[in-house]
């Protein structure tokens, strides 16, 4: 009587150890949760990645502007015809363009 006890006990754990795992790995904890905090993972990686993308571009365009400042700021003076203090400055008048308005009126 005693070995078909110890038998029925054993199969009687084996089934409670299997049904709480089985409902254990259901749950938010288990293999679901599990699947879903790897897809979160996955995501995130991508969007840090494309964070990283977009900080080197930043970065690139703020060497580019620090490079060539000083081009940018020269041809803007240029253009809006810009003079400091100190500088002196002489314009010339293109011959072909004097010409035309001569032949204009």
């Amino acid at each position: 009587m005693k070995p078909g006890f110890v038998r029925f006990a054993g199969i009687g754990a084996a089934l409670l150890i299997a049904g709480y795992a089985f409902f254990a790995l259901q749950g938010p904890q288990g293999i679901p949760g599990l699947i879903e905090k790897r897809r979160q993972i996955a995501e995130l990686e991508k969007q840090n990645a494309l964070r990283a993308r977009e900080i080197e571009q930043k970065r690139a365009r703020i060497d580019r502007l620090r490079d060539s400042q000083p081009d940018q700021e020269l041809e803007i003076r240029q253009r809006l015809k810009l003079v400091k203090p100190d500088e002196k400055v002489f314009m010339l008048q293109d011959p072909a363009q004097d010409s035309s308005r001569k032949a204009g009126h």
